[in-house]
């Protein structure tokens, strides 16, 4: 079974980078590059694999002129 592409936490929406880490110390370096940009991260050790979800909401809605 592979891992879900999305998931909720706190009804909030994070999607998976779509990489398994073997190590959470691996996992924790690339959710830190993703906070570093301004992401929100979960990490999700899902049978022995660690999963990092992410998440930003957007600054500015765009509108297109009328």
């Amino acid at each position: 079974m592979s891992p879900s592409l999305a998931m909720i936490s706190d009804g909030k929406k994070f999607m998976w980078d779509g990489h398994p880490y073997d190590k959470k110390e691996d996992a924790s370096r690339v959710a830190q590059s993703y906070q570093d940009e301004g992401f929100q991260i979960q990490i999700v050790d899902e049978g022995g694999k660690f999963l990092v979800y992410s998440r930003r909401t957007a600054n500015e809605v765009a509108v297109p002129a009328q």
